[in-house]
């Protein structure tokens, strides 16, 4: 069509310029249909790699803290990914209790203990069957998955089998599980980390806590979900620290590292192909600054507090470490602390494999990582996959979000009387859950009233406050209940200010907390009879449910007796959708959340 439009304005206008142009547009349509001709059909339609017919995937075992049913999705879609596209599937994984472990996952599934033992036997069961192994994809798994695969290899069993090992190789796995090889990339990256030193021994480890100083924080290497970290703060601590940070990890070795105390907290969750793009997908903050594990803090999607140049200096980063960290191509998650004074910014850790945030960051986003991150590792490039969500769009996009998403842990301590309930390095809940909200405050209120502990939103109704000096000394320390400290410290009085200063949160959360304290105020000097209309649209807006408001007001109101009177007034739940790219195009998949508007 082009190229008629172009002949028909040269003939008319008898234009050189013009008939120059159609000229060169012809020969570039010949030159183009030349080379699709001459080119492989691989290259062009079916970059699959063809020499893999079959793929074991080696799953993550018992569920663990630090390592659920995370893996166990991501698994699951690994497994449903590599089958439509016509490869086999082998599934090992010792625990029978799974979706990935259902005989309809996979072409074969062995419910065996991870070790090299079983990898040995699966691969010579199928030796000489149609199902024989040509690679394997450790990297949805976890860390139990990669360390298995890392033993495997320096005994040889996929060399002397003739096994790729594809999503991530050896060198990567070390490249970013290793801290001291970790720390040496970074720093010939001109990344800046953290002063620290490796400790391969406890005489080693007290010298080097010497002379990096207190506090500190003790980094085992190849390790899940932080076991045998900790932070130290006193030299009489640091001996019983140092000997669990030994012996948690498998090679015995730990980093010494300076503690970061007050910085922020970022995780990027990225995906790269084995041309080198690469593409974020989702962008999550931590409530609590460093000094609390990953998995125990409060978490948010999009980062709230981040300036666009911190970000894109971030971003950045994550892209060149990505590029920079070998043979690769699937799901990695990067992070970073940062200076909330000097916007500075440090690497923490990379993790070359779909992480437990992975799954939710999925969730938040409509993007689904481990599916995706599948098919890049048997050769597809991003920018030849379809969006999961709308259909039409590429998957070598960025995902974008007109919503908060908030995910908060749930810890079982009343189950273990007489354990520590502080928060530090070493992750210690069991669960977590997740509220979609237009705000940050309606986001945290729901993910509040889904924690199943007796909390009604953000607030424990008719218990005992403590004095404002009791609660901010209370505050100083992470615990597991301390958001509802913070918002009790408002209820009674206590500044903004102060509060930041005992946590090391950022203030813009503490605001967002404080406008819910005001609300629910309001709320406490009305009845059912006097609320205004805009009082309880305001209430519902910041994630307030019938039941909470019904307990605030104290007149004697059900939460029916609420949802009668906001249905009369008009005020209803509205729809909002997850598809991805915030309306821009038509979703054919999305799922919803509700919200009041």
């Amino acid at each position: 069509m082009t190229t008629f439009l172009l002949f028909f304005v040269s003939k008319y206008y008898q234009s050189p310029l013009c008939l120059f142009i159609t000229a060169l547009h012809f020969l570039f349509l010949i030159i183009h249909h030349f080379n699709l001709f001459l080119a492989p059909t691989d290259y062009n339609f079916m970059p699959l790699d063809k020499s893999i017919k079959t793929v074991l995937i080696i799953g993550s075992g018992p569920i663990v803290i630090g390592q659920a049913c995370e893996f166990d999705y991501s698994g699951s879609q690994a497994a449903r990914s590599l089958r439509e596209e016509g490869i086999k599937v082998i599934l090992i994984n010792s625990n029978p209790a799974t979706i990935m472990t259902d005989p309809m996952m996979a072409d074969r599934v062995y419910l065996l203990p991870l070790t090299v033992e079983s990898i040995e036997q699966i691969i010579d069961e199928n030796l000489e069957s149609e199902l024989r192994i040509d690679a394997v994809l450790a990297t949805m798994g976890g860390q139990t998955a990669l360390n298995l695969a890392k033993e495997a290899d320096e005994m040889g069993v996929w060399g002397k089998n003739n096994i790729r090992l594809i999503g991530v190789d050896i060198k990567a796995i070390d490249k970013a599980e290793d801290r001291e090889k970790f720390r040496e990339w970074m720093i010939d990256m001109k990344i800046p980390v953290a002063p620290a030193k490796i400790a391969n021994s406890f005489l080693e480890g007290k010298e080097f806590a010497q002379e990096i100083g207190f506090p500190l924080v003790i980094r085992p290497s190849f390790t899940l979900g932080g076991t045998g970290g900790s932070i130290v703060f006193h030299k009489a601590d640091l001996d019983e620290a140092l000997n669990r940070g030994l012996t948690a990890s498998p090679m015995h070795e730990v980093l010494v590292e300076k503690a970061m105390m007050g910085w922020k907290e970022f995780e990027l969750e990225l995906l790269r192909d084995d041309n080198d793009n690469v593409v974020i997908i989702c962008t999550v903050e931590n409530f609590d600054p460093m000094g609390v594990h990953t998995g125990d803090s409060i978490t948010v999607a999009p980062a709230m507090t981040l300036s666009d140049t911190a970000y894109q200096k971030m971003r950045n980063t994550a892209i060149s470490m990505m590029r920079n960290l070998g043979n690769f191509a699937g799901g990695c998650n990067v992070q970073f602390a940062l200076n909330p004074h000097t916007e500075e910014i440090i690497a923490i850790e990379i993790n070359p494999r779909v992480s437990r945030s992975s799954a939710l960051a999925s969730k938040a986003t409509g993007y689904p990582i481990a599916k995706i991150a599948a098919k890049l590792a048997v050769g597809f490039t991003l920018d030849e996959l379809k969006n999961q969500i709308t259909k039409t769009t590429s998957a070598y996009f960025e995902p974008a979000l007109d919503y908060v998403i908030v995910k908060i842990p749930r810890w079982n301590f009343d189950k273990f009387k007489g354990a520590d309930d502080t928060l530090g390095f070493q992750m210690k809940s069991v669960g977590e859950v997740m509220a979609i909200g237009r705000s940050f405050a309606e986001a945290v209120q729901k993910a509040c009233q889904s924690l199943e502990n007796d909390a009604v939103g953000l607030g424990y109704y008719g218990k005992s406050l403590m004095h404002a000096e009791e609660i901010v000394e209370y505050l100083k320390v992470p615990k597991w209940d301390r958001i509802f400290r913070i918002k009790d410290a408002l209820m009674i009085g206590v500044s903004v200010k102060r509060i930041c200063e005992s946590t090391g949160i950022d203030r813009w959360f503490i605001y967002q907390i404080q406008k819910i304290c005001t609300s629910e105020k309001a709320l406490a000097e009305v009845t059912l009879e006097t609320i205004s209309t805009e009082l309880l649209e305001d209430a519902k807006r910041l994630g307030f449910s019938d039941e909470q408001i019904a307990k605030i007001m104290k007149d004697g109101s059900t939460d029916e007796d609420i949802y009668e009177k906001r249905k009369a007034l008009g005020i209803t739940r509205v729809y909002k959708m997850v598809d991805t790219c915030s309306a821009e195009f038509e979703a054919k998949t999305p799922y919803f959340y509700s919200t009041f508007e």
